[in-house]
């Protein structure tokens, strides 16, 4: 695939405030019904869905809003005309699959390592397809070499908290970022949608979950 930076315009399908983003979307109005049911989609609702909110959850909905900002300028999302490719971070597969209606049983949804940036975005109708990526710098690195040690399970009770802290300051700080400058969003010619069916990938956001309370 051929990949060229692509310098988007934000139309703004969410409010002013990052906390509060939305996103308007249509779908069909039954199991076998026409394209008109409008709905929005908000943070509160990514965050039901996935069960707690955190930074990686507010870093995929923004990067979602950008690329779906440059697929749909000025337009009504149409969750029955996307598919993506997702990293396979909990947060960032529940954003995708929630945001673009995709599914692995349809062929409209997969997981992959092997690619630059969150996630790959393609609207089926016109065949455009871009990818989205967090920039260098914007996350504090301490999140991550942290979150690699939790991964192996080999943070303390207490370093779990500190963790916890870390991202939670991360995720307010995302609410005063303008997405256009910690984003970047590259257009892809000729995507080439190969469905990786791995199933391995490690839910981590559960391995920690019978740790005992920090005493300190």
């Amino acid at each position: 695939m051929r990949y060229s930076l692509f310098v988007s315009i934000i139309i703004l399908s969410a409010c002013s405030s990052n906390k509060h983003i939305t996103f308007e979307t249509i779908d069909t109005d039954f199991s076998k019904g026409r394209l008109t049911h409008k709905q929005t989609i908000s943070l509160k609702d990514l965050e039901k869905f996935h069960g707690h909110l955190c930074d990686g959850l507010v870093v995929g909905t923004l990067a979602m809003q950008q690329a779906l900002n440059v697929l749909y300028p000025n337009q009504t999302i149409d969750r029955t005309n996307l598919r993506i490719v997702s990293k396979p971070s909990p947060c960032l597969t529940d954003v995708a699959i929630y945001l673009t209606g995709a599914r692995y049983q349809f062929n409209t949804f997969y997981v992959d390592t092997a690619f630059n940036g969150l996630f790959i975005v393609q609207r089926i109708d016109n065949n455009k397809a871009v990818s989205v990526s967090l920039n260098k710098g914007v996350k504090p690195s301490e999140i991550d070499s942290l979150g690699n040690l939790a991964n192996q399970q080999k943070l303390a009770a207490c370093d779990i908290d500190y963790l916890k802290k870390l991202e939670d300051n991360f995720t307010k700080q995302l609410y005063h970022y303008d997405p256009s400058k910690i984003f970047t969003v590259t257009k892809i010619d000729n995507f080439n949608w190969q469905p990786n069916t791995n199933n391995n990938y490690i839910k981590t956001d559960i391995l920690n979950k019978q740790q005992p309370k920090c005493n300190r």
